[in-house]
């Protein structure tokens, strides 16, 4: 996420992609069940395991969208569409680091934004991706994203302002990548 990236590789068939994109989604899976328990058990206050965890998703994601564009030779369309994502979670975390600073409610319009932006990424992405097969959940989760994002924006000017609702959201969103990671296989075997 942080790495200084080299361009993509050429596109290559679906056939090379989709074993790294499978592994991939599985493992993103897993980080998000862990991390929305973890913030589950954490989310009455902003705590220094909360602020790590808000800190660390964003930064997972950054990381995740690099082994991305390196593992899976991401074709131009999804391509562009990892950088951005790359840019957008690096910022996410940033920003979410300083909006700790400032209470509940500053973490939900950032998260918010983020949800929204990366979103929209995602949903560009899958699209892209369809031909591999699998795609229709990222892109189903990418609209998600987006809804959940602005959901969270304006919960963060109600009194209800909490961290748990964000764990959720990663959980559903972990879940998403373990259906296209499930699908990626299903279209594996029946090519």
């Amino acid at each position: 996420m942080n790495n200084t990236l080299a361009p993509a590789p050429a596109a290559t068939t679906s056939a090379d992609a989709s074993p790294a994109l499978r592994k991939l989604y599985f493992l993103r899976f897993a980080f998000a069940a862990v991390w929305a328990a973890l913030l589950f058990a954490s989310a009455g206050a902003l705590s220094p395991l909360s602020v790590t965890l808000l800190v660390v998703y964003p930064l997972f994601d950054v990381a995740a969208a690099v082994v991305d564009l390196r593992s899976a030779k991401a074709n131009g369309g999804a391509a562009s569409g990892l950088y951005a994502n790359i840019a957008i979670s690096l910022l996410a975390g940033v920003g979410l680091a300083f909006a700790a600073a400032s209470g509940i409610p500053a973490v939900l319009r950032v998260w918010g934004v983020w949800a929204i932006t990366s979103g929209l990424v995602q949903l560009v992405v899958g699209a892209v991706r369809r031909k591999l097969g699998g795609q229709w959940a990222m892109i189903a989760s990418g609209a998600i994203s987006t809804l959940a994002g602005a959901s969270f924006f304006a919960q963060a000017g109600t009194g209800d302002a909490s961290l748990g609702a964000l764990a959720g959201y990663a959980f559903l969103g972990g879940v998403f990548f373990l259906v296209s990671a499930l699908r990626l296989n299903r279209a594996r075997s029946e090519a």
